[in-house]
């Protein structure tokens, strides 16, 4: 059947008044910020997290967050200690992971190596980017202090149960840095309860990643489900799947959280409206049909 044009002209303008309204309402004026932040460092603990090296463990401490809305994060900081002396310069690499709350993405059970999985992260990350893979994130730090104190630390004494508790290795001091991640990948996120977990290689010594209030305080993020700081060792003979608490199982001190900042953007969610025009295009179109039927007699 063929239109006619006056039935083929109000086709073209109905349609393409559509199409145009339709895009407007599934386009946002402007992206919201997604933001988050334990605050500033308390000094109370520093603890390892460091990438493997010949002769060493990996080891990981995680903290967790949440999101309410989904997220592309484009950026991280976190606070932490270099030895004393060392030039931002010694830092080599540095790697992120994100981890869902046990059991998610775990395929052990919960066994008798440590006290408890419960709110722990899981057995594997479900993100992750590392400055050693080309595009994938880029990393700068600066100094705060050249010389910081943290009250109490864990390096070495990451140990399965019943020998988890050794309450610490004692006050630590260091060069206090903060190092800002930029992900050339952003890491696209849910509304979800998520461990963040980053790793810093350094040419020579460790990183230890500082503590910071909990709860929560201003400038901080609170939130009502947060956790504390896990901590775990990976590798022939290490601690991993397992994770340890470090205040409740480590130290019997906290417990603790960990300083890190998350920012990015909310992901719109898909407007009603455009799911609207998509019925209303269907009316249209129905309408237009039986008007070039009538047209065509």
């Amino acid at each position: 059947m063929t239109l006619s044009r006056s039935t083929a002209t109000r086709y073209r303008c109905a349609l393409a008044t559509l199409i145009l309204s339709c895009g407007l309402a599934g386009s946002p004026a402007a992206a919201d910020t997604f933001f988050f932040s334990t605050g500033d460092t308390d000094g109370k603990i520093a603890t390892l997290s460091r990438v493997a090296s010949p002769g060493k463990l990996e080891t990981e401490t995680a903290d967790d967050f949440v999101t309410t809305h989904a997220a592309e994060i484009t950026s991280a900081s976190f606070i932490g200690l270099l030895p004393s002396g060392a030039p931002v310069s010694d830092i080599t690499q540095v790697e992120i992971e994100l981890y869902h709350v046990f059991p998610l993405d775990s395929t052990t059970p919960p066994d008798t190596r440590v006290q408890t999985r419960n709110n722990s992260p899981s057995d594997n990350n479900f993100d992750a980017r590392d400055s050693s893979v080309p595009g994938q994130l880029t990393f700068t730090a600066s100094v705060l202090s050249s010389s910081f104190t943290a009250a109490n630390s864990v390096v070495n004494g990451i140990n399965a149960f019943p020998n988890q508790f050794t309450g610490g290795e004692g006050p630590v001091t260091g060069e206090e840095v903060v190092i800002n991640v930029t992900f050339t990948t952003p890491l696209d996120v849910g509304v979800d309860h998520i461990f963040f977990r980053p790793e810093v290689g350094l040419s020579s010594g460790d990183f230890l990643w500082l503590s910071a209030p909990k709860p929560i305080l201003a400038p901080g993020t609170p939130f009502t489900t947060d956790l504390q700081t896990w901590i775990r060792t990976d590798g022939a003979g290490s601690l991993a799947p397992d994770w340890s608490r470090i205040g409740t199982d480590i130290t019997h001190q906290g417990p603790f959280d960990a300083a890190f900042s998350l920012s990015g953007t909310i992901i719109p969610e898909p407007n009603s409206l455009v799911f609207l025009g998509a019925a209303l295009l269907a009316l249209i179109l129905l309408r237009i049909n039986r008007s070039a039927q009538k047209d065509s007699r």
